[in-house]
C-alpha cells in the first residue's frame, strides 16, 4: 500500500494512516526510516488494535532533506534513527517533536525561543557498548533494529576516532582466538581528548576472580590505549551496580570539560558526548548564583562542582554507590554529597521541614522522569528556580505540566543534541516561580 507520511514522533518512526475504508476509522501506522512528507510503498508488518506498523519498500516521493546514509549499517543496526536526513533537518525534527509533547501532554505553547544546540554530527561519542559472539566464529557488534540477535559491526561513525581503532584491534585480536569466550559484553569510555580508554567488560557469572582478572590484562594488552579494564560478572535482568570483580591498571578515567576536571569510575554515568558537554554545563550553571543550590540526580557531580563557585552551599544527591563515590572526590568543600534516591532526600527534607528554600534545584533525572509524586514535592519544596535537564521528552512534559501547576513558569528552553543521527534529545528548561 501507499503511505503518505504526515509527521515523525519520538522515537524515530513516521506516522501516516490507513485507508479507513479498509482497516477502520484512519488508524495510525509507524513506519520507520522514512521523512516528513514523503509518499511510500510499504508492507504491513504487525497489526494492533490502536496502531500498526509498517516496513517502507520504496520510496515514491522523497523529502528534500534526505540523503545517502553515511554507515554501512544504518537500518540494519539498531542504533540510529535519522541518517537518511541532513542534520539541519534532523535538529527541526527534533525542536518540532519537543514542542508537540508539550502541546499534546501539558497543553503547553512553549512561551519563549527554543535555543537549540548542534553538535558535530559525526564521531561524537566518547561511549559505545558491544556485544561479542565466539560461535561459530567471533563476532563483535550491536544488536539489529528491533531485535536482540547480534549485528557484526567493524566501525562506528558515530563514535570517537579512538573507539574505532579500538573496535578495529578487538576485531584482529578476536579472530585469532585472543579474546576470552567468558567475556559476553565490552563497554569503550574514551576521555575528552581521545586520547585514553577506560574499558569494561562483562564475563560470564561461572568465571572465577582469577579467570577475570586474567581477562582484564589480556584486554588491556589487546587496547594499549587503555589506562585500565575493570572486569564485572553478567547480572541478570535488573540488577545493577555490582562490584567489579577485577581490574587491570585504573579502574576510572579524568573526564574534562571548559569548567572542571571529573574523576568517572567505570559503572558511573557521565555524558556521552564529548563536544557538548561543557555546553550542556554552561546552560545549567551560567548566571546562577545564591545561598543553597540542591543538585538532585547529581551522579558524579557534572553541576554541583561547578555551582559551589557561585553558591554558599550546594547539596548533591545520588544513589548509585559507584556514581557517589565519585562525587565525593570531586565535590568542594562546600558541596555536601548526600547518598540517596531523590524522592527520599526529598520527603525527609520537607518532614524535617527544612526552613532554607534553595535558591536553586537542579534535576538530571534518567529517562523515566521525576514522576507524581516527586514532581509534586519539587512544587511544595518552592524553590524559586528549577532547571531541568531532560533525555525524554514525554515525560519533561508530564513532570512540567505539574511543576507549572504548582507556580513555576518556564523561563528558558534549550534543545542540546547530545545524540546526533539518532531519535534521542536532550532538553534543558529554566523554570522560575511566577509569585
Amino acid at each position: 500500500m501507499q503511505l503518505n507520511i504526515e509527521k515523525l514522533v519520538y522515537g524515530g518512526d513516521g506516522l501516516a494512516r490507513l485507508p479507513a475504508d479498509q482497516h477502520g476509522p484512519g488508524k495510525a501506522v509507524f513506519t520507520p526510516f522514512v521523512l516528513e512528507d514523503e509518499l511510500v510503498e510499504a508492507q504491513l508488518v504487525e497489526q494492533k488494535p490502536g496502531f500498526a506498523r509498517a516496513q517502507a519498500q520504496a520510496i515514491l516521493r522523497a523529502s528534500p532533506h534526505r540523503i545517502e546514509p553515511q554507515c554501512p549499517y544504518f537500518q540494519r543496526c539498531g542504533g540510529c534513527h535519522y541518517q537518511h536526513a541532513d542534520y539541519n533537518h534532523q535538529l527541526e525534527i527534533k525542536a518540532s517533536i519537543l514542542r508537540e509533547n508539550l502541546r499534546r501532554i501539558a497543553r503547553l505553547e512553549l512561551p519563549v525561543q527554543l535555543g537549540v544546540h548542534p553538535s558535530p554530527p559525526w564521531n561524537y561519542r566518547n561511549r559505545a557498548r558491544l556485544r561479542l559472539r565466539h560461535q561459530p566464529d567471533f563476532a563483535l557488534g550491536y544488536y539489529r533494529f528491533n531485535s536482540h540477535e547480534l549485528l557484526p559491526v567493524t566501525q562506528c561513525p558515530i563514535s570517537s576516532p579512538l573507539i574505532n581503532l579500538a573496535i578495529t584491534r578487538l576485531w584482529e585480536a578476536g579472530r585469532a582466538g585472543g579474546i576470552s569466550k567468558e567475556i559476553s559484553e565490552i563497554e569503550l569510555f574514551a576521555d575528552a581528548e581521545d586520547a585514553n580508554l577506560l574499558v569494561e567488560c562483562d564475563c560470564e557469572r561461572q568465571a572465577s576472580a582469577g579467570q577475570a582478572k586474567e581477562i582484564a590484562r589480556q584486554l588491556r594488552d589487546i587496547l594499549p590505549q587503555a589506562l585500565g579494564v575493570v572486569a564485572f560478572r553478567t547480572t541478570r535482568p535488573g540488577v545493577q551496580n555490582q562490584p567489579p570483580v577485577a581490574v587491570a591498571g585504573a579502574g576510572r578515567l579524568s573526564c574534562k570539560t571548559e569548567s572542571a576536571v571529573y574523576q568517572v569510575s567505570a559503572g558511573s554515568f557521565f555524558q556521552v558526548n564529548r563536544y557538548l558537554a561543557g555546553s550542556l554545563l554552561k546552560l545549567v550553571t551560567a548566571e546562577q548564583s545564591g545561598r543553597l543550590a540542591l543538585d538532585l540526580f547529581a551522579g558524579v557531580g557534572l553541576f554541583s562542582t561547578v555551582l559551589a563557585r557561585s553558591f554558599a552551599q550546594v547539596i548533591a544527591v545520588e544513589s548509585s554507590p559507584t556514581s557517589f563515590a565519585n562525587l565525593q572526590y570531586n565535590s568542594p568543600r562546600n558541596v555536601k554529597p548526600v547518598h540517596a534516591t531523590t524522592e527520599r532526600y526529598l520527603e525527609a527534607r520537607l518532614k524535617e521541614n527544612e526552613p532554607a528554600k534553595p535558591d536553586l534545584v537542579v534535576l538530571d533525572p534518567p529517562r523515566g522522569g521525576l514522576g507524581e509524586r516527586l514532581a509534586s514535592g519539587l512544587g511544595t519544596l518552592q524553590a524559586r528556580r528549577i532547571i531541568y535537564v531532560s533525555c525524554d521528552p514525554a515525560t519533561l512534559a508530564r513532570d512540567l505540566k505539574t511543576l507549572v501547576a504548582s507556580g513555576y513558569r518556564i523561563e528558558r528552553a534549550h534543545l542540546v543534541d547530545l545524540f546526533p543521527q539518532t531519535y534521542h534529545l536532550e532538553s534543558v528548561f529554566s523554570l522560575i516561580r511566577a509569585d
